[in-house]
Parts: C-alpha cells; sequence; structure tokens
C-alpha cells in the first residue's frame, strides 16, 4: 500500500475532536462484458470487506459507477460491435458465458472503428444514461451474484454520472498547469505530471475518445475534496496510472491510499479475461461449487478466507479448488463456534487493524480470524463484516 501526502503520526488523524473521518472508497470498475473471473471476484472481495469493516469506524463512501466508464472505447467499441454484427438480439435470454464469448470474439478481431461510428453511442450515455442491453444483462446477473455472495451493491445498474463534463476536467487541469492539449495540431491531449518526475499520459486520442483514466479524473476531481482519505484498490498493472491519480487529488485535501490487489494466475498465468478461458471459474460456477456442500453463511465467509487471507495481496498463488474448499470446510467450523459478542467491542477490535489511515485493512482482519491461539471470532463481526446481513 502507498499513501500521497500520508499524515506523520503513527494514530489515525481526526477531523476534528471525537469526528469520523470522511473516507471514498474507490475500487477499479470491471467492464460488464463478460462472466465475474478469480481475479475480479478477488478484488470485489477485498473492497467489500474494507468497506463493511471501516463504515463501523468513519464515514464511507463505496464510489463504483459504471455510467462513468461506459464512455471507455473498450465498452463503446464493444457495444457498437454487437450491433454491428448481431442486430436486434435478445440479450434478454442470454448468459453471460454467451456475452462473453462474444466479447472474445470482438477482443480478438481487433478491428478499431472510426470515431463517427462510436459517436452516437457516446452521446446516448452522456446525455440520456443509455446502456447498451448486453450490459444490462450482464449487470443484472452480477447483481444476483452480489446477492449470493453477500457483497454489497454500489448501483451495479444506477445511473451515476460523472461530476464533470470531458471539457470542463481538461479545464481544470489546465488552470493547474497538469494538461497539455495538442487538439488544436490535430494531436491527443495529455495529463502533463512532469514536473514530479512523472511521464506523460494520454488521455484523450486526437480524434476525442477518453481512455479509463480520463473518465477518473471526470469523476474524483469534484468529489475529492469532500473528503479526508480516498482509497483506490486496483490491478497492480495499472499503478503507474494510479500514481498519477493520485498526484492530481491529494493537493485538493485527501490524503490518498493506493492499494493494489494482486491477480489471481490460474495454473500459474495470469490470464486476461479478453481471452475466455474462465468456464468453470466464474463466480456462477464457484457459488453452484460451494453451495452444493455448505450453507449461505459459509460460503459467504469461506469466500472471503479464501481470497482474502489465503490468495494474500500479491498475485503468487495460482487458483486452487482444494484451498477454497478448505477455507469452505474452515468457515463452517468458525460459524459453529463462534461465541455472540465479544471484548473489546467491535469498534475497538476493527480499529487494531488500521495503521495510519482511516481504513480497516482487509487482509490484516481477515488473516486474523485463522490465527490459531486467538479466541474464535465473534458473531457480531462476521456478521457485520463477512456475512450478507
Amino acid at each position: 500500500m502507498t499513501t500521497v501526502a500520508a499524515p506523520s503520526s503513527s494514530r489515525v488523524p481526526s477531523t476534528a475532536e471525537g469526528a469520523r473521518r470522511r473516507v471514498l472508497l474507490a475500487p477499479i470498475t470491471i467492464t460488464p462484458s463478460k462472466p465475474l473471473a478469480p481475479s475480479h471476484l478477488k478484488g470485489l472481495f477485498w473492497t467489500d470487506v474494507m468497506y463493511r469493516a471501516t463504515a463501523c469506524l468513519a464515514d464511507v463512501d463505496y464510489r463504483y459507477s459504471h455510467s462513468t466508464y461506459h464512455l471507455t472505447e473498450q465498452t463503446l467499441g464493444f457495444w457498437e460491435f454487437l450491433d454491428r454484427t448481431h442486430g436486434d438480439t435478445g440479450y434478454a435470454e442470454l448468459t453471460e458465458d454467451d456475452i462473453g464469448s462474444l466479447y472474445v470474439r470482438h477482443r480478438a478481431a481487433a478491428d478499431r472503428v472510426p470515431a463517427a461510428a462510436l459517436r452516437p453511442y457516446a452521446d446516448a450515455v452522456e446525455h440520456h444514461g443509455w446502456v447498451h442491453p448486453a450490459a444490462t444483462r450482464v449487470l443484472e446477473l452480477w447483481r444476483e451474484q452480489y446477492a449470493r455472495l453477500g457483497l454489497y451493491d454500489p448501483g451495479l445498474l444506477a445511473h451515476q454520472p460523472p461530476g464533470l463534463g470531458l471539457e470542463e476536467m481538461l479545464e481544470h487541469l489546465r488552470a493547474r498547469g497538469l494538461c497539455l492539449d495538442h487538439r488544436g495540431l490535430g494531436g491527443p491531449v495529455y495529463l502533463d505530471l512532469t514536473r514530479h518526475g512523472l511521464p506523460l499520459r494520454q488521455i484523450v486520442t486526437a480524434d476525442g475518445r477518453p481512455n479509463y483514466l480520463a473518465c477518473a479524473l471526470r469523476e474524483l476531481l469534484p468529489l475529492a475534496p469532500r473528503y479526508d482519505e480516498v482509497v483506490f484498490l486496483y490491478d497492480p498493472e495499472l499503478d503507474p496510472d494510479y500514481q498519477l491519480l493520485a498526484r492530481v487529488l491529494a493537493p485538493l485535501g485527501p490524503v490518498v491510499h493506493r492499494v493494489p490487489v494482486g491477480r489471481v494466475p490460474v495454473d500459474g498465468e495470469i490470464r486476461s479475461a479478453r481471452a475466455g478461458g474462465w468456464r468453470g471459474l466464474d463466480a456462477a460456477s464457484l457459488i453452484e461449487a460451494a453451495s452444493a456442500d455448505h450453507d449461505e453463511a459459509a460460503m459467504q465467509l469461506g469466500m472471503r478466507l479464501y481470497f482474502i487471507a489465503t490468495l494474500g495481496p500479491g498475485q503468487g498463488q495460482s487458483h486452487r479448488p482444494d484451498l477454497l474448499h478448505q477455507c469452505l470446510k474452515r468457515a463452517g467450523r468458525l460459524l459453529a463456534g463462534a461465541p455472540p459478542t465479544a471484548e473489546p467491542g467491535l469498534p475497538e477490535r476493527l480499529g487494531v487493524h488500521r495503521r495510519d489511515h482511516a481504513y480497516v485493512d482487509p487482509y490484516r482482519l481477515t488473516t486474523s480470524l485463522l490465527a490459531r491461539r486467538r479466541a474464535a471470532p465473534a458473531r457480531d463481526l462476521l456478521a457485520e463484516v463477512f456475512l450478507c446481513r
């Protein structure tokens, strides 16, 4: 975990005497175009436990807006591909696997369509909150899986547009000397943090297409000043972009924490969902397999023990069904032996899993449940943080 503008004190600072810290959790979003794979689930469980535990100690908002990131070429290009190649397909009857297979075909085709072909889609998203029915279908299926897994739903199907338009965002950067705009010369737009020793980063193409970083800036620039701390959770491969985001946001007031969460290799290899290969490993399959032998509470707790405590923050441990099965069994034993409450109170028990930040570290907290020489975790902790309520 890396922090920008971290406080020097070893304890969590307060905004005022007795005040609760204001924390924004901003995990990377998952494009709704395929099933949830193990790497996706790992990030979701980390964020969920961090959110629910921290909410016992601070005022936390969990920002996860698909509306903001629908405008990326990755998403709009897929939607254009679907309409061009499949017309009025009845997506409501398709499975995640069906739609994911179409996404793999799209990525394999690698045909970059002209910007003009995507502008009607961008306009419909930007001005009317439109979502392609294929994405809506995937989000509906995800919402059902969230419920089974006890994951908090931050608004999967909600329209949550960013607070700034693209030009407003660029003007904000320009006023701070952070924007290098070559559009007048037929070139792209760059985020310029070279004064901080960071490289130029293109955020808008010459033909006007914003990337993920540009969309994130539209969302986060107006939000950041409202919070004492901002916490990013993301794939390690995206660390350069999140270094840039942290540098842009920290002068606006919040302490910015970067928490990379490693992906989950399969047979020693980190695979991209754009190439497929999720069958039998996707959320629906894992839920079906776990629920065959375990009740819902054991499944929810066991999944968290596996994806957080067993796999850890890195990405050196491949997915192992045998270890997942052991975690599910261990969860059943923990639930069976859990006393109703424990001393000290829940806030104090959660607070020891923070350092110089307001958020609760999900890895420290979850691994503490497995400590051999500690008392069994109490039911109030499990219910508040690890189980569907």
